[in-house]
């Protein structure tokens, strides 16, 4: 009896305790959801590329745009893009410290929407910085639902999609690049330069070219 009735406080105790952080959880959520943009960190980066492109200053919204319709014109299956302001934690975002990304998701599978590739381009200098960053981003629900045993359906790494996934992951991967580099060629021949000198490859996991 007394036991039970100690087990019977613990819970009430547990519940007022967790209550008002479940609250506060389901907040910053909502916040987050509500938020333009995002946050893009570091440690959220699987693999990326990136050159720059002499003299190419206020081409940008051009290898956006090129980089957008050669996608469109590959009629890769189950995409959704968006250009999007992402800042590089919340206090630098809270302070206005943004950049302007083309963000790129593969909705195929409901296991591969954690990986989002965001491709970048701005100016800088008299030059033009081009790059992309495949990045693991699992939504706040995503997040929440692997702390459950049993329940999660988002893979935690690579390791934990399966072959099909994986050659899914890496030809969306690849098209997105490949669409890239022709933006990026188209304006480099623009200039009379030579574009035999790009680097391909990406840097990460992946290591496509």
């Amino acid at each position: 009896m007394a036991l039970g009735i100690l087990f019977l406080f613990a819970s009430f105790v547990g519940l007022f305790f967790l209550f008002p952080l479940a609250i506060i959880l389901l907040l910053i959520g909502v916040l987050l959801g509500l938020k333009p943009g995002g946050i893009l960190r570091t440690e959220q980066v699987m693999d990326s590329w990136g050159l720059l492109i002499e003299n190419g200053q206020g081409k940008a919204d051009e290898v956006f745009q090129d980089t957008e319709n050669f996608i469109n014109e590959t009629k890769a299956p189950s995409l959704r893009m968006n250009r999007k302001k992402m800042a590089p934690g919340f206090i630098r975002g809270a302070l206005g410290v943004q950049r302007d990304f083309l963000a790129v998701q593969n909705r195929m599978s409901i296991r591969l929407d954690p990986y989002q590739i965001y491709i970048a381009v701005r100016d800088y200098g008299n030059n033009l910085d081009v790059s992309w960053y495949l990045t693991f981003r699992p939504t706040f629900m995503q997040s929440i639902m692997s702390l459950i045993p049993f329940m999660s359906i988002t893979p935690l790494s690579i390791s934990d999609i399966d072959l099909f996934d994986q050659q899914d992951l890496t030809a969306y991967t690849t098209n997105c690049h490949h669409c890239l580099l022709k933006a990026v060629e188209k304006q480099m021949l623009a200039f009379n330069q030579d574009i035999t000198k790009i680097d391909r490859k990406s840097r990460g996991f992946l290591g496509i070219s």
